[in-house]
């Protein structure tokens, strides 16, 4: 069965056009103009296995839409279209928990080779039936959830995935690159500034365990020291 894409783009040309494309490319796709239908279908229907979200639509924007995904499936990959090269834009859609962006006009190649790099992501992720404790944690990569007596946290697809790769990296001093290269496939910009952001996450959601550390080491890396 072909992979099902959400694509929500308002741009009547644009959306054909990329539709099309995802089509010869083995995709099934949904298009929707109107970030509104997205909202009644998602009531009923929820069972794409990606969002291609504009950003800029009228009464909806992109960030709006995605917030509403996010509540149906916590860990719904996300990749945003941005017609937009501005820093706040694009932070703006890393903090919500996107997995990646891409500018506007996009090489429709670039985003097809993306949308696999995610779905390949997130297959990985959801195979393991595996409970690991970390500290007073318990992480398991099933529900992709992060259990503490104290309450518990769900994961998106990406705080899993560099949650499990600073595990197979533990005791040991991380290098930025050594992340961005494995996880995010580029060392640009805003792909460092996203790995801040699901770092901070991460630190969060470990506050109630002092013996827990990731530790920034300034233009290196991080140090990662997770108990037995």
């Amino acid at each position: 069965m072909n992979p099902k894409i959400l694509l929500v783009e308002d741009d009547a040309d644009f959306g054909m056009i990329l539709k099309q494309y995802l089509e010869l490319s083995d995709f099934e796709v949904i298009w929707f103009q109107n970030p509104e239908d997205v909202l009644e279908i998602i009531e009923t229907q929820f069972d794409f296995q990606i969002g291609i979200l504009d950003v800029m639509m009228p009464n909806i924007d992109g960030f709006s839409l995605a917030k509403h995904l996010l509540k149906k499936q916590a860990n719904f990959p996300i990749l945003f279209l941005t017609a937009k090269n501005q820093k706040i834009d694009r932070l703006t859609g890393l903090k919500l928990g996107a997995d990646d962006y891409i500018s506007k006009p996009c090489d429709p190649e670039e985003l097809v080779l993306r949308i696999q790099n995610i779905l390949k992501r997130s297959t990985f992720l959801a195979i393991p039936q595996t409970e690991i404790k970390i500290g007073s944690y318990l992480l398991n990569t099933e529900k992709l959830q992060l259990e503490h007596p104290k309450g518990k946290h769900k994961l998106t697809l990406k705080e899993n995935e560099l949650l499990l790769f600073l595990l197979n990296h533990n005791h040991q001093l991380l290098k930025r690159e050594v992340i961005l290269e494995n996880l995010w496939e580029n060392t640009d910009y805003f792909s460092g500034r996203s790995l801040d952001v699901f770092i901070s996450r991460l630190r969060k959601y470990f506050a109630d365990d002092d013996s827990i550390k990731i530790t920034s080491i300034r233009g290196v890396g991080f140090e990662i020291d997770f108990p037995e």
